[in-house]
């Protein structure tokens, strides 16, 4: 499970992401819980919007050890409510929402080289959101349903380069290299960008290629 072998090169970009503010849904695996990463999708899995699978770390002997990453149990202990395994975030506000799409956050990554992406999060209108506003660079493996053990189709974060400061001059932007991880197939792989507020609700969220490889 998560083993997969690597590919050599990304596939071509394409389209259809959400929009910047549309709803965003976080899932929490715990690495010593298997039977939750293969349960069945729930009756509302084709809800619309943005969606992020998180591993959180549980000893080295876990059976999902391999692709867990601290980051997701920071970003659990941020998002609130506190402590919440799974669910979608309440809805932004119409104001939060206007300064989501304001900002107009955008993201890109370069070929894979190495076992390394180039990721770059762009903000062109940093000043438009709220004040304590920090920024989030990931690759996320977008995995079709039935593959790695999972009958739900995930979008599992590989990788985390985070806090950014968003203050400065516009556009600012913020470059950063990840490396994907053994068991990650890079044609799989997608760059993910997102704001969080100062109360860890996330803002605003930016994709490329997003959906299914």
């Amino acid at each position: 499970m998560l083993l997969g072998a690597a590919a050599t090169a990304a596939a071509p970009a394409g389209a259809g992401c959400p929009a910047a503010d549309a709803p965003l849904h976080e899932v929490f695996v715990a690495a010593d819980r298997p039977e939750a990463w293969s349960a069945p999708p729930p009756a509302d899995a084709a809800r619309p919007g943005w969606r992020l699978d998180w591993i959180t770390p549980a000893g080295d002997d876990a059976a999902l050890a391999a692709a867990a990453l601290p980051d997701a149990a920071e970003r659990l202990a941020r998002r609130p409510p506190p402590g919440a395994d799974a669910g979608p975030q309440s809805p932004l506000s119409p104001g939060l929402r206007r300064a989501a799409r304001a900002a107009a956050l955008a993201v890109r990554s370069g070929p894979a080289w190495q076992g390394y992406f180039a990721l770059e999060l762009r903000l062109q209108r940093p000043g438009a959101l709220p004040p304590g506003s920090r920024g989030w660079l990931a690759l996320v493996e977008a995995l079709p349903a039935g593959s790695e053990g999972s009958p739900q189709a995930r979008t599992l974060v590989r990788g985390v380069a985070g806090p950014l400061p968003l203050a400065g001059t516009a556009p600012l932007t913020h470059l950063h290299a990840l490396r994907w991880p053994e068991g990650a197939r890079p044609a799989r792989l997608q760059a993910r960008a997102w704001v969080e507020g100062p109360d860890g609700r996330v803002l605003a969220m930016a994709g490329e290629r997003c959906g299914s490889p």
